[in-house]
């Protein structure tokens, strides 16, 4: 495991694997074959070496929110416009108690309200994911590390046994009692429905949730299970994500020393820029893997694969007018049904009194909140001065905040 400075690298300190910190120099190390295990976090089969005509060649990904907003999905944090801010229309006792487990038992409503709008087969995959699905297609994908519960790496056409979701998805669903999974057609008409499904295993009827990670929770074996790959990896890509949440924010400082990691971000975070062989490409994510893709001479690869999953868009640049003119169909959903669902939604004082001491409160004791379990106390990565290292145009693009 790679050992992290205390400071942003100094621009004239010469790199130690790449010729140079550059996007050009991260596409010549995959393409002369030297990138032989990549790791993409955004937020394995342990077998999983795949001979290449270059070699083994194997990339971790990680992966957030951020690749997904230009589907149309809201992240989580950003001021207005993230799904938190959306949420605090619901007259919760507080927004993150939407994925709280402890709430989720008194109130499910709030989170099916949520989940009508979030539902897989809305939204397609956007430019970045069927960049990581490319890596995939060449065998170069050693596994995808994702924060994100939208399924659209799945909807991509990326194995399942490539990707790791950390905080878990809609992809499956069960009982929160008996914990038998319950049937993705019943889970379906429910959310169709705005209905809360119940177990339907004998006399159970207990509350049916997806196998998303509410805070309370511990995050799924499958993440525990790999998270040291990336110390195996010859190069980590981590894309669209805050890193604000441990333990998926401590991923790419488990790559081992002088193995280069490329941020595509709209700004930098965590410990990205402290080594010598940290590419920092700041900006829009899908304009960030269109550089990437372009360096890499992919480009027609990437666009063929985008059509087949949005045939009626082109691989364009982003304009501000397409900025503008999407809806935030969130936003929207929640104003139509707040008036609908304003009984079910307020809480008793006594219970609102309970929640907030035991659940909210920033006095948690550490063995309410470990590493191991997502909370509301979320521990931040301390981000030092941005190191200003990005290509020529990169930092034109990318305006929209990425979270994790």
């Amino acid at each position: 495991m790679g050992q992290e400075a205390s400071t942003p690298v100094d621009e004239s300190t010469p790199p130690q694997t790449l010729n140079a910190r550059t996007i050009d120099a991260v596409a010549a190390y995959i393409n002369e074959g030297r990138a032989k295990k990549i790791v993409l976090m955004v937020s394995l089969n342990t077998g999983g070496l795949y001979p290449n005509g270059n070699g083994v060649q194997l990339i971790v990904v990680e992966t957030g929110a951020g690749i997904s907003t230009s589907a149309g999905i809201p992240d989580f944090r950003s001021p207005d416009t993230g799904l938190y801010a959306n949420l605090a229309k619901l007259d919760l006792p507080y927004p993150q108690a939407v994925f709280d487990i402890s709430y989720f038992r008194s109130n499910p409503l709030p989170f099916y309200t949520l989940a009508h709008e979030l539902y897989p087969g809305q939204y397609k995959p956007t430019i970045s994911h069927c960049f990581i699905r490319l890596l995939s297609d060449k065998r170069l994908l050693l596994k995808l590390f994702t924060q994100n519960i939208d399924c659209l790496e799945r909807a991509a056409g990326i194995p399942d046994d490539k990707i790791v979701e950390a905080h878990g998805s809609f992809a499956r669903q069960r009982c929160i009692d008996c914990q038998i999974e319950f049937s993705n057609d019943l889970m379906k008409q429910a959310i169709h429905r705005r209905e809360v499904p119940r177990c339907t295993q004998g006399d159970c009827e207990g509350l049916v949730k997806p196998d998303i990670v509410f805070f309370g929770e511990t995050l799924p074996e499958e993440f525990h299970r790999n998270r040291e790959l990336p110390g195996s990896a010859d190069l980590a890509i981590v894309m669209g994500t805050s890193l604000t949440v441990q333990p998926f924010a401590s991923l790419p400082g488990s790559c081992s020393k002088g193995v280069p990691r490329l941020l595509i971000n709209s700004e930098r975070v965590g410990s990205l820029g402290f080594r010598p062989d940290d590419v920092l490409l700041l900006g829009n994510c899908d304009e960030g893997v269109r550089k990437l893709a372009s360096a890499l001479g992919w480009e027609a690869e990437l666009e063929a694969l985008f059509k087949v999953h949005n045939p009626e868009e082109s691989l364009k640049e982003p304009s501000d007018e397409d900025e503008k003119s999407h809806p935030n169909t969130l936003d929207e959903e929640i104003a139509k049904i707040t008036k609908e669902v304003d009984d079910s939604l307020r809480i008793s004082d006594q219970h609102a009194a309970f929640v907030t001491e035991n659940l909210s409160l920033p006095g948690r004791t550490s063995s309410q909140s470990s590493a191991s379990t997502v909370s509301n106390d979320e521990t931040a990565v301390q981000n030092p001065p941005i190191l200003e290292m990005r290509d020529s145009d990169a930092g034109q693009h990318g305006d929209r905040k990425t979270n994790s």
